[in-house]
């Protein structure tokens, strides 16, 4: 009797350390996420060994997922099949390698939130530190704030530790709608606490001068702001979210005045603020490659290979449709525009439904939305983000598949579990 009395207790604090030692890796994977200085970055190096200590101890793929898994691998098949159209190889077995770990992260994002729906708000918080600090390096950066600063700078923006202001400020739109979210949904006496990172995270987004990042933000703000207003039941909480809304706005456009005072502020932003830049209409520019690439795709249906778009017109093909049919052929492209469409209609289809990890789908979601709208004048192939946005909507998506089978058997004319379970 003693021997079980001591047993229990021992059982319970061994299965409360694994969970606070998978959690603490979560969150790392997480907080390096927000620094990529250069490649591969500890992220990739960390979350592969994170992947393969997890697959060996029981990583579990909801069937629900599935279909996140396969179609990211048929992609990656598309890329070697574009690959085998190469004469010379290059660095495309490096490339392919990181696609296909990429789409891995995304798999093990949506598996371990199926399976710990807590991970949700422990990835939330891990990803709002990351990106507050990586924000105040490119903020650092763009202003000389220190010795060396300069290094979190690219092209006179703001880049944190990224390699791209043109990744960086894509990659703060996430942390950015969610404590957007948690100061319009939130307790007021809370919101000085959130306001403060979100300025500074908006701060980083606006430094980074990527007309990219700001669209997104906006667009993943609107739609936040518009969901919330329809799913809230209460005329009050409705009326809360309107002038919780106005109130961010004003307070976002008085940063904004002030910011634009600064010393060669207002000069960048000009420059940055126009929807065309020479580069796009130039004669092989952004959007004549469009055309000429799409023409190349009708006689390459294998595709061309990875990367090397580029090395024939100087430029990457900065869309990430044209970027699948030349670098995975028409297979990468189908598989990415199912994934694409099949994550939007199936994570619309719980969007608005009353479930603990609703907040963080609904943040994550919008997020996703407004990157695969930039996509469409940027490659985002190989951002980490985009990954863990899947990740996260898959994750979500096998929870509700998980809780309507639960639901089932409780339903008027449904069978005894016994009997369904045969």
């Amino acid at each position: 009797m003693s021997a079980i009395s001591h047993e229990l207790p021992l059982g319970a604090v061994n299965a409360k350390l694994i969970s606070l030692i998978s959690s603490a890796a979560v969150f790392l994977g997480i907080f390096l996420s927000g620094f990529v200085i250069s490649e591969p970055a500890p992220y990739e190096l960390y979350m592969a060994g994170l992947i393969a200590i997890w697959a060996l101890f029981g990583l579990r793929i909801s069937r629900a997922a599935l279909p996140l898994l396969v179609l990211l691998v048929t992609m990656n098949i598309g890329g070697m099949i574009a690959m085998t159209q190469m004469s010379d190889l290059a660095n495309t077995p490096l490339y392919l390698s990181v696609s296909l770990f990429l789409a891995f992260t995304a798999v093990f994002f949506a598996s371990v939130t199926a399976a710990q729906p807590s991970l949700y708000r422990l990835i939330f918080f891990a990803y709002v530190v990351s990106a507050v600090i990586t924000s105040l390096l490119g903020i650092a950066g763009y202003f000389h704030a220190f010795p060396g600063a300069e290094m979190f700078t690219k092209y006179d923006r703001a880049a944190g530790a990224f390699q791209d202001p043109n990744v960086f400020g894509p990659f703060l739109v996430l942390p950015g709608i969610y404590l957007l979210y948690l100061l319009l949904t939130g307790p007021i006496p809370r919101m000085p606490l959130l306001a403060v990172p979100l300025l500074i995270i908006t701060a980083g987004i606006f430094f980074s001068f990527s007309r990219g990042a700001w669209g997104m933000f906006a667009v993943s703000a609107i739609l936040l702001t518009g969901c919330l207003f329809l799913q809230s039941a209460s005329g009050m909480l409705r009326l809360r979210v309107v002038v919780m809304t106005i109130a961010a706005l004003a307070l976002l456009v008085i940063a904004m005045i002030v910011i634009l005072q600064l010393p060669g502020v207002a000069e960048m932003f000009s420059n940055r603020a126009h929807l065309e830049q020479s580069y796009d209409t130039a004669r092989l520019g952004r959007f004549a490659r469009y055309a000429i690439g799409f023409q190349m795709a009708l006689e390459h249906p294998f595709g061309i290979g990875p990367l090397v778009f580029g090395t024939i017109f100087g430029e990457d093909t900065h869309d990430i449709w044209l970027k699948m049919l030349m670098d995975y052929g028409w297979l990468g492209f189908v598989s990415f525009l199912t994934l694409v469409a099949w994550t939007i209609a199936a994570g619309f289809r719980i969007l608005l439904r009353d479930r603990p990890w609703q907040p963080y789908l609904l943040c994550a979601y919008v997020a996703f939305i407004g990157n695969i709208g930039l996509g469409t004048f940027i490659d985002i192939d190989h951002w980490r983000h985009v990954y863990l946005l899947l990740g996260l909507i898959w994750g979500a998506i096998a929870l509700e598949y998980r809780h309507q089978r639960l639901l089932r058997p409780a339903l008027p004319g449904s069978p005894a579990p016994a009997i369904a379970a045969r």
